[in-house]
């Protein structure tokens, strides 16, 4: 089992559903709506896969405010999807913050 000090970060960035005056953004689905035009964008996407989302865009709920987490390996892969992402953050002024989600910590047995 790897040891978690060993193993690196995903380089993630979040686009949170605040502009930059912090109102909320509308509408409301908007980060499934991005998530799933970004679902095409995965390993396994074929003519026969199922829709799931994108391991490099998937919608996230960050204290109640909707968001979206965007590996950065996207521009590799793709790099007119992620441009794509990133001009939707910054056309509706979306706070972008670099950031990585951590694991869960492991639950403790009663």
């Amino acid at each position: 089992m790897a040891d978690s000090a060993t193993r690196s970060p995903k380089n993630e960035f979040f686009i949170l559903g605040l502009t930059s005056d912090g109102k909320q953004f509308r509408p409301s689905d908007w980060s499934e709506r991005l998530s799933g035009a970004m679902s095409c964008f995965r390993p396994d996407s074929g003519r026969q896969s199922h829709l799931h989302y994108s391991l490099f865009v998937r919608p996230i709920l960050i204290d109640g405010i909707r968001s979206v987490v965007v590996d950065h390996s996207l521009r590799e892969i793709e790099p007119l999807a992620y441009h794509f992402v990133i001009d939707f953050a910054k056309d509706n002024d979306l706070q972008i913050v670099d950031a990585c989600l951590l694991p869960e910590p492991p639950k403790k047995s009663a």
